[in-house]
């Protein structure tokens, strides 16, 4: 029997992306001045402030309320009228050392050694619904987003669009798990006051119909294109005008939206959020790394769909265990518990080896901390932190390693392939 399934993403302006982002850019200064840094840090933002607390371990000095000022500016916070203004908002740090209690446990003489930040477990998950391996619906939410802030940004179309926003896409499904076709999508916008309020949902509505979706679907391959139907069902601001938003409308705190920031619901989460921490914490480096195998074994042929999940004790290098769910999509003549351990013999799960296969002791973090961590480009750039002032530095860093096929040739090698 066919059915449905969800996912959810929200924007750059959404109050709890704004703290990701805001956490995610602390950790790139630190580690653009000192690659050694060990930090997490945590960040609330409210009606006119924003909080940083947390616990830092690094040689570098940082302006932090120019950093999270140059966040907020860049998402769009720029107006008065938005109750949260990246020129006007109070900045309040209380972030100060690393408790060396922690520390003792992941500091070694030889780095290889290099002892995992926390217990914990973590899962990564791939599959061929889609060209970058990620879940349909998912994708799809984080596509809508991007191309609003677009729209927002060019302020031509859609001129009274504001920063924060929600999407969902339900898909129906066959009984052999094939995309059939797009039931629902939902789209909540913030947007100017700027008429009675039937009037401006009546505009919203057919503006997001109208303009947002064709502008989506025109950058998709002919297939996905094809989901696309007129009995679509369109919930756009449905509660009604939503002109309060950002952190004004809502309290916003890093690592709240760790289902948006990886699968959208499928697979599983281990439960431990990514922005704000620096790579010797497995919540983040763990996740990136089962993500890299997970989408290499699906690219290699070993299965369709894959769920990888690693576990690890504080202070302690070698993972506890490995475990692979195939679905039943396996295509190796081996059994999940036997791929499993032939994960285990061709990626090195230990923290440090990690850091060094992913680059994960780069300044490569803003990027991750809206529209998703998983299914991005992998590509070079050059950031610039402090541009114009004394300390101005210029890195080049490769982003979103973990998306990288780069071991498909081995994995197809180990299992015969």
């Amino acid at each position: 029997m066919p059915y449905l399934f969800t996912s959810e993403s929200v924007s750059e302006g959404h109050p709890d992306k704004v703290a990701d982002q805001i956490s995610d850019a602390l950790i790139d200064n630190f580690l653009a001045y000192d690659l050694n840094s060990k930090v997490a840090c945590e960040t609330l933002v409210t009606t006119g402030q924003v909080v940083l607390a947390g616990e830092v371990k690094s040689e570098a000095y940082l302006d932090v309320q120019d950093i999270a000022r140059e966040v907020i500016r860049k998402i769009g916070y720029t107006k008065s009228e938005y109750m949260f203004e990246a020129n006007s908002c109070g900045i309040f740090s209380a972030i100060h050392e690393q408790s060396p209690d922690i520390n003792q446990g992941v500091d070694r003489s030889k780095p290889e050694e290099q002892g995992a930040g926390d217990q914990g477990m973590m899962f990564g998950y791939a599959t061929r619904e889609t060209e970058n391996y990620m879940p349909l619906a998912l994708d799809l939410a984080h596509k809508l987003l991007i191309e609003l802030a677009a729209l927002r940004r060019e302020g031509k179309d859609v001129a009274y669009l504001r920063p924060d926003a929600k999407s969902q896409v339900t898909i129906e499904y066959s009984d052999d798990n094939q995309p059939i076709r797009i039931d629902t999508i939902v789209i909540s916008t913030q947007h100017d006051d700027f008429g009675k309020d039937q009037e401006m949902l009546a505009k919203i509505k057919a503006d997001m119909i109208n303009i947002l979706i064709p502008r989506v679907k025109a950058k998709l391959k002919p297939e996905l294109q094809a989901l696309f139907n007129d009995k679509i069902t369109y919930h756009i601001n449905p509660t009604g005008k939503f002109v309060i938003g950002g952190p004004h409308g809502d309290t916003g705190l890093t690592g709240r939206k760790i289902i948006v920031d990886t699968y959208g619901g499928k697979g599983a989460h281990g439960g431990g959020a990514f922005s704000g921490k620096d790579p010797s914490k497995v919540d983040r480096s763990a996740a990136y790394a089962t993500r890299h195998i997970a989408k290499n074994l699906v690219a290699a042929g070993v299965c369709d769909e894959v769920l990888v999940q690693v576990s690890y004790a504080i202070g302690v290098a070698k993972p506890c265990g490995v475990f692979v769910d195939t679905y039943g999509t396996a295509k190796v003549g081996l059994n999940d518990g036997e791929i499993a351990r032939k994960v285990e013999e061709i990626f090195d799960l230990r923290p440090y080896a990690i850091e060094q296969r992913l680059k994960l002791r780069s300044p490569i973090y803003g990027e991750t901390a809206a529209y998703g961590h998983m299914g991005r480009d992998n590509k070079v750039v050059t950031k610039v932190f402090n541009r114009g002032k004394k300390n101005e530095k210029q890195v080049e860093v490769e982003l979103f390693t973990w998306e990288k096929l780069d071991y498909v040739e081995k994995v197809k090698a180990a299992f015969g392939i």
